[in-house]
């Protein structure tokens, strides 16, 4: 009986998934972020090579 009340009273294995789930959510955030300021870079990229290719080549 002893040894139910002790495996009822442990929070350890509750406290590790609530870890677990936290890093999964800064994870998750963290993938979010860099996928969009992936996407911004490369259209600033795109864009200053637009620019010094019409610099370097411009009409007329």
């Amino acid at each position: 009986m002893q040894k139910m009340r002790a495996f009822l009273k442990n929070s350890k294995g509750a406290t590790a998934i609530e870890y677990g789930l936290i890093a999964a959510l800064i994870a998750v955030a963290a993938i979010a972020a860099m996928g969009t300021l992936g996407n911004q870079l490369s259209k600033t990229f795109k864009n200053v090579e637009t620019k010094m290719t019409t610099t370097a080549n411009p009409a007329g």
